[in-house]
C-alpha cells in the first residue's frame, strides 16, 4: 500500500479508502443490501491487515449504525492513532433544526453524535455531505472552524457540489482566517467524469485532495452491462445515476473489460488504476462486501497502465448531465 498527502495538508491517507456505507443495520436507513457487525468484521481486519489506514463513513449511512460499526470494529483491529476516520453531516438524522443541514446548530449537535456512535474523541476528516442552500456559508463555515479549535475535528472537507460553491467556501474561511476545506469527495470514475471540466482543475491548483466516490459506478463498471446485483436492484439513490448515455457508457464497460482481459487483471483493477492515473486523485473510495472488493482494490494501486491503455479507457466518453448533488 503506497499513503500519500491529502492535498496540501499534512494528513497521511492511504492510497485506498475503504467506504464503509456497506456496513449498517440493513432495517435502518435506505441500504437494504448493507451487511452488519459480524458480515462487515473480516472486511475491516482485511483491509487492515492489507495496510488501508483510511476509513470513509457518514451519520446518515443506515441511519447512524454505519458509524457505530465502523467504530467498534476499528476499535478491534487498530489503535486509534494508526487510522484516519472521515465521516460527513447534512443529511437528515431526526426532526427539529438539529437534525439535519449545515446550520451551526445541527453541525455542533451531530457532530457530537458522531463522536457518540464512532466511540472517538476526534474525527480525523469531518466533511459536510452536501452544499446547504438555506445557510449562510459564513455560518457553515465558522462552525466547522470552531469544531477544529475544540480539538473534535482534525481536518475538514467537502462533497459534491458545483465548483463555484466550493470556492465561495473556501473564500470565505480565508477572509475570516477559518479552517480551510483540505478535501473534495466528489463523483468522478470512467462514466462520470464532468468534474474534469471544473472541479478537478479547481482542486490541483488549490492543492486539495480529490477522494472520488462512486469510483466503479456503483459496480456498472466491474460486470456485463446488463448483469445486475442485489445493491443495484435495491439501493435508491443509485437508481438514479449511470442512465444518460447508455450506448457510449457500454462502450466504455466493454473496454474496460477488453483492457482487463488483456493484461489478466479484474475490470475493478483497470477501473479503478485509471483513477489511480488522474493527478486530481489523491485515493478512491471503494466499498466491500467481498473480500475480492478490497484485494482489488490494493492490487490496483499498483497496476501501471500504458499511454495506449488510457487512451483507449477514455476514447468512448460523451458530455453527460452532472447528477449525484
Amino acid at each position: 500500500m503506497r499513503y500519500v498527502r491529502l492535498g496540501n495538508s499534512g494528513l497521511e491517507v492511504s492510497g485506498v479508502v475503504l467506504g464503509c456505507m456497506s456496513f449498517g443495520d440493513p432495517q435502518r436507513g435506505t441500504h437494504e443490501w448493507s451487511v452488519g457487525l459480524d458480515e462487515a468484521r473480516p472486511f475491516v481486519r482485511q483491509a487492515i491487515e492489507a495496510g488501508i489506514t483510511t476509513f470513509d463513513t457518514a451519520n446518515v449511512y443506515s441511519a447512524g449504525t454505519s458509524e457505530e460499526i465502523t467504530g467498534k470494529l476499528l476499535g478491534e483491529f487498530a489503535k486509534r492513532d494508526e487510522v484516519v476516520i472521515a465521516t460527513k453531516v447534512h443529511g437528515r438524522m431526526g426532526p427539529g433544526p438539529k437534525g439535519g443541514g449545515l446550520s451551526r446548530a445541527a453541525i455542533l449537535t451531530q457532530a457530537d453524535e458522531s463522536l457518540r456512535r464512532l466511540g472517538t474523541d476526534y474525527i480525523d476528516l469531518y466533511q459536510i455531505h452536501r452544499y446547504d442552500p438555506n445557510v449562510p456559508i459564513e455560518e457553515t463555515m465558522e462552525a466547522l472552524h470552531d469544531l477544529v479549535r475544540a480539538g473534535k475535528v482534525r481536518y475538514i472537507g467537502a462533497s459534491s457540489m458545483w465548483t463555484w460553491q466550493f470556492a465561495q467556501a473556501q473564500h470565505v474561511a480565508d477572509r475570516n482566517g477559518w479552517t480551510r476545506f483540505v478535501s473534495m469527495q466528489d463523483q468522478y470514475n470512467l462514466i462520470m467524469r464532468e468534474e474534469e471540466r471544473e472541479m478537478l482543475p479547481f482542486c490541483l491548483d488549490q492543492g486539495v485532495g480529490v477522494l472520488p466516490w462512486s469510483p466503479l459506478a456503483r459496480g456498472r463498471l466491474t460486470r456485463n452491462w446488463d448483469a445486475g446485483t442485489r445493491r443495484s436492484e435495491t439501493d435508491r439513490f443509485g437508481s438514479t445515476l449511470y442512465r444518460q448515455a447508455e450506448e457510449a457508457d457500454r462502450a466504455v464497460v466493454d473496454t474496460v473489460a477488453a483492457v482487463a482481459g488483456e493484461l489478466g487483471v479484474s475490470r475493478a483493477q483497470v477501473a479503478l488504476a485509471w483513477l489511480c492515473h488522474q493527478p486530481a486523485v489523491t485515493a478512491p473510495i471503494v466499498g466491500a462486501t467481498k473480500p475480492a472488493h478490497i484485494t482489488d482494490a490494493v492490487a490496483a494501486v499498483e497496476l501501471n497502465l500504458g499511454e495506449d491503455e488510457l487512451r483507449r479507457l477514455g476514447e468512448h466518453y460523451v458530455p453527460h448531465a452532472p447528477e449525484g448533488f
